[in-house]
């Protein structure tokens, strides 16, 4: 739906400002009424409170027909409304003990309430409009019911039922958890306080976090049945005007806007910082925002239900553009289409999409955001996002978002930088709002109205396109002022508890966990941090941060460590520990390998373990190699004992489960750095960009069998939910063998990573009585293995103590092997001990002549 207007311009807004007990601050705020007629021209004001640490209040009171003056007197009831609140803590004294905690520039979030009113000045007629108040409490009444005799009750559904945030605990459960918290008690209370102090406020001021979340309702572009009002937070222009299609800017074209403010730093034309959509013109280099608001008949509607969250989550990252096997950027529909249904078919059930927030450098992957309600137009429009998400959710699959609010790009044309032309709008000023290593933007998690932009953004993509929760991008990054650059941490329990700590980024995050988790009880978030910070994933309401899982990003980092050693290096011991190194009660999401694996610089697993070989040898009616034998059975290996140790979730990047021969690398020119160092491009080239999934589904490569494999591996755990069985023992890390056999719920791992050495009449300790069977063996001939174990043979337990086990039985494990035992019956069967007969092994380290090879374009 397309709404003509024309001549908009903002109103230098007056500074209305006074003094409180807690030092001053100024906000601006601009809004623009549009009405759907070409002849209709207004300019508006809103006033509302806006609550910000670095700048003073500007407010707008309601009157008759005009602005109160600066120096008039404002009435009782206006008066009692632009008080600034005192909040004193419950525990007054207890704060008074952490203040020396307090880093010198930390915001205390400070509070000047306003009068909340719109005011609409000349409709062309000389008549001067005005509103009512807004209710940020609208809802305060809504639930309150009676029920009288004789009446109809009707009984709501899941989704008819009241959405209630709970409200902040005591925060003191960690210290059951972990009792070595208790030695920084007054870091983590004074944490809690904070977190308590600001929902008390949001609470107090903004009609709770319900309300506070829906900034997208009333800031940016909205609709109502009288018109269109834009409203933006601009603190330091000094005027704007709205300037785009509608008021001749470019008639031919689709409705696109900018912000045209006049700022400190001179004359600037901003995209709108909440926009719904943006685009880049072609032969542009900025994109432009657009009024994005379709007629009903053209929006999508959502027809199937999201899944409810399952117990074990088994993650397919993926990212859009780069989902086809084509040199190009693929579309939301051909991945909703093409790739859904593969995800569905390997058995994860779930996928977590990157890069759907704009932004403006494709080669950034999505991490350099410039528009953050906007979903990348370069897949698609907003309502195709909706079909790829409905069709998830109708195959059953979660869609989590890989969400960036950890930074922004530094772009000041169509990003959030220096929005206002100040350099501490939303970001830190000075240095501590840049990230060095990633020349980006930091936010200001102090800050009133970047709590509301942020906790609004998560909201608007679980409210309007149904994403079923988060995978949250550089939260290390968020909680530590030196941003976990150059620092290792070791476990010491001061290095997460000091000043070093961004106690606004971690309690913006506890906020951004209380919402998604009270709102949406089925939503899931995911934290990526790599330094261990206790209490992670622990709830609010006992203290923690609240996430569902962390991502255990030290065990890629292992694999890629190992696989730079010979295999007589490895420790099995160092490998068990670094899957397991997690703390209770704390869930996991482990990988192999994410997209960091993948990207140019790097390499993935596959191309570590075979290298070139890959290019030559994976056909199936030629000659293997050793190279190529001893990849391929490592590579299934390292993903089955990291899903079988790792974590209570799994996450694999697309691609990867096929062993994707080659990096990623996002099509870019040649560089020319300030410091005049010239970085090359690759000629704007798709050939690395993009997923060759027709290698995975030929079944004359090599590649097939590995894909079959993890496939199998998902199926498995989809069947038996070993990663979150509460029953997991490891039984033997042998270094002299090589092998590990661990125990989840009632299955038995065997693995033997020995380059040479098979085992039989293998001796394997275990809990429950009874007879085993193979369900996964990854020496399979359909996996790409030499089928030298009888999946036919049966496995009784004997009676007597191994490796700390009451029972065990005997198996053949053959070298560069994963085997899983399955308990199918248990204290009934006969527990009788048997020799296990095998196939003659097979000797895959002794080089093989070939004569001649099969070239396979990666």
């Amino acid at each position: 739906m397309v709404y003509t207007i024309s001549g908009i311009r903002f109103p230098v807004v007056p500074s209305l400002h006074k003094s409180s007990l807690r030092g001053d601050r100024r906000t601006s705020s601009y809004s623009l009424f549009l009405k759907k007629s070409n002849s209709f021209s207004r300019t508006s004001l809103y006033a509302k409170f806006s609550h910000d640490s670095e700048s003073k209040s500007s407010t707008i009171a309601e009157s008759d027909k005009v602005l109160i003056p600066e120096d008039q007197d404002i009435s009782a009831s206006v008066k009692d409304q632009l008080e600034t609140p005192e909040i004193i803590s419950e525990d007054a004294q207890s704060f008074q003990k952490l203040e020396d905690l307090t880093m010198k520039d930390e915001n205390k979030y400070n509070l000047d309430e306003a009068a909340s009113s719109y005011r609409e000045v000349g409709d062309g007629q000389g008549s001067v409009m005005s509103s009512s108040p807004v209710d940020v409490n609208t809802n305060a009444q809504a639930n309150k019911t009676s029920v009288h005799s004789g009446e109809k009750v009707k009984i709501l559904s899941d989704e008819d039922k009241p959405k209630i945030i709970p409200p902040p605990g005591t925060g003191q459960k960690i210290y059951e958890i972990d009792s070595f918290l208790k030695a920084h008690s007054q870091h983590l209370d004074f944490r809690y306080g904070q977190y308590k102090r600001i929902r008390e406020e949001i609470d107090k001021y903004e009609g709770g976090l319900d309300a506070f979340s829906r900034g997208y309702e009333k800031l940016g572009f909205t609709r109502s049945a009288t018109g269109i009002t834009y409203r933006e937070w601009a603190p330091g222009a000094k005027s704007a005007a709205l300037v785009g299609d509608f008021n001749n800017w470019n008639p031919n074209a689709d409705v696109m806007t900018r912000i045209h403010m006049n700022t400190p730093s001179g004359i600037k034309d901003s995209i709108p910082a909440w926009i719904k959509f943006s685009v880049q013109a072609p032969g542009e280099i900025p994109y432009n925002g657009i009024y994005y608001d379709p007629p009903e008949e053209e929006k999508y509607v959502f027809k199937h239900p999201q899944p409810k969250r399952p117990q074990s989550i088994r993650i397919y990252e993926s990212h859009v553009g780069m989902s086809s096997p084509e040199p190009k950027i693929n579309t939301y529909a051909n991945f909703r289409d093409d790739v859904l249904p593969r995800i569905k078919k390997l058995g994860y059930n779930a996928v977590q999409i990157m890069a759907i927030q704009e932004h403006s450098y494709y080669a950034s992957f999505g991490y350099h955001v410039t528009n953050f309600f906007a979903p990348s137009s370069r897949f698609g429009t907003p309502e195709d996002l909706k079909s790829l998400i409905d069709r998830a959710h109708e195959l059953g699959l979660l869609v989590l978002m890989d969400i960036v609010h950890s930074h922004a790009s530094n772009n000041t044309l169509d990003g959030l930088n220096m929005f206002d032309g100040t350099d501490g709008h939303y970001f830190h000023p000075g240095s501590r709002g840049y990230h060095w290593m990633w020349d980006s933007r930091l936010f200001n998690y102090g800050s009133w109205e970047v709590l509301r932009y942020l906790l609004s953004n998560a909201r608007w993509w679980l409210d309007e396109y149904k994403f079923d929760g988060f995978r949250f991008d550089g939260v290390t990054s968020m909680m530590y002022t030196h941003h976990g650059l150059q620092v290792s941490f070791t476990g010491n329990y001061n290095e997460y508890f000091g000043f070093a700590t961004d106690v606004d980024a971690v309690v913006y995050l506890m906020l951004v966990n209380d919402l998604i988790h009270g709102l949406f009880p089925e939503a899931v978030t995911i934290g990526e941090d790599v330094s261990g910070m206790p209490t992670f994933c622990v709830p609010t309401q006992d203290g923690g941060i609240g996430f569902n899982y962390r991502l255990h990003m030290a065990i890629a980092d292992k694999w890629i460590e190992l696989l730079k050693k010979k295999d007589e290096d490895w420790r099995m011991g160092d490998i068990v520990h670094t899957l397991t190194n997690r703390r209770w009660l704390e869930k996991c999401v482990a990988y192999a390998e994410s997209h960091d694996q993948a990207l140019v610089g790097d390499k993935t697993l596959a191309f570590w373990l075979m290298d070139k070989d890959m290019y030559d040898f994976m056909a199936l009616d030629r000659p293997s190699t050793p190279l190529i034998d001893r990849g391929i059975a490592l590579h299934k290996m390292i993903r089955l004992i990291t899903m079988g140790l790792g974590g209570e979730g799994y996450l694999n990047f697309m691609g990867n489960e096929f062993g994707h021969p080659e990096w990623i690398d996002f099509p870019r020119g040649e560089q020319h750095l300030p410091n005049g160092v010239v970085v090359p491009g690759n000629n704007n080239s798709f050939d690395k960009c993009r997923r060759r999934f027709d290698l995975g589904d030929a079944e004359y490569l090599r590649y097939h069998g590995m894909q079959e494999f993890d496939q199998a591996m998902q199926h498995l755990e989809e069947s038996y939910g070993f990663m979150t069985s509460e029953h997991q023992y490891i039984s033997r890390k042998n270094e002299g063998d090589k092998v590990i056999i661990f125990e989840r719920d009632n299955l038995v791992f065997v693995f033997n990573f020995h380059w040479t050495n098979s085992y039989s009449d293998y001796r394997v300790g275990c809990l429950m009585p009874g007879k085993y069977k193979i369900v996964l063996d990854s020496d399979d001939a359909l996996f790409g293995g030499f089928n030298r174990i009888n999946h036919t043979a049966e496995y009784f337990t004997s009676e007597g103590w191994y490796d700390d086990r009451p029972r065990s039985f005997l198996v053949y494990a053959p070298c560069r092997t994963a085997v899983v035992y399955a308990l199918v019956d248990g204290v009934d069967s006969e527990p009788v001990e048997q020799s296990v007969e095998v196939e003659q092994p097979v000797e895959v380290e002794q080089p093989v002549e070939i004569e001649q090879s099969v070239e396979v374009e990666p």
